[in-house]
């Protein structure tokens, strides 16, 4: 069970502001169950993250966006945090990397705000997702049934609320992973 993600390759797409315990916990459970985890952001050097109110720990990058390709990695990380996802939102290439996973059916294991990046990406219509209650209007007006649970697995795309919900989250995450590709709806 330690090693059922042996060989796998797993990108966490952030950007300063990222929610720390949604990044480092999941991180933490990938290289336990046998992962290997890269830091990809649009910054080179150092990323920033925030810890419930104030300014946490620095992570360091281990791929820049632009030598990050999505046909590299097994699965997508996306931590939320409020400034993260909508730094990420607003960068055409992380958009198109996250949407690289998404048309190919590669799991994605998204928590929080995190889902706005896959908002902008347009491939959530029709999945069955959860996110923190401010995102709900988004993920509906982008075509997600959206669903207040703990965790919800749809096609490969794992979905959490909160950090309160990263014990369940880490093991679906870990379970969609070991699976592999998914069938997936087409992204518009």
């Amino acid at each position: 069970m330690a090693h059922q993600l042996a060989g796998k390759r797993v990108a966490a797409l952030i950007a300063d502001g990222f929610e720390q315990a949604e990044l480092t916990e999941p991180k933490r459970a990938l290289e336990e169950a046998g992962a290997q985890v890269d830091i990809v952001s649009p910054k080179d050097g150092e990323v920033r993250g925030w810890n419930h109110t104030e300014w946490g720990d620095r992570v360091t990058v281990n791929r820049t966006l632009d030598q990050a390709q999505a046909g590299d990695y097994d699965a997508l990380l996306l931590p939320g945090g409020v400034m993260n996802p909508d730094r990420l939102r607003t960068n055409p290439a992380a958009v198109q990397f996250a949407k690289a996973f998404a048309t190919s059916g590669k799991p994605i294991a998204v928590i929080c705000h995190g889902p706005w990046t896959l908002v902008e990406a347009d491939v959530v219509r029709g999945v069955r997702m959860t996110s923190w209650p401010s995102v709900k209007t988004d993920l509906i007006n982008a075509g997600a049934q959206w669903v207040d649970e703990e965790v919800v697995v749809d096609g490969g795309i794992v979905s959490s609320r909160k950090p309160d919900d990263i014990p369940a989250f880490n093991r679906k995450m870990i379970e969609e992973i070991a699976e592999g590709r998914h069938q997936r709806r087409k992204a518009s």
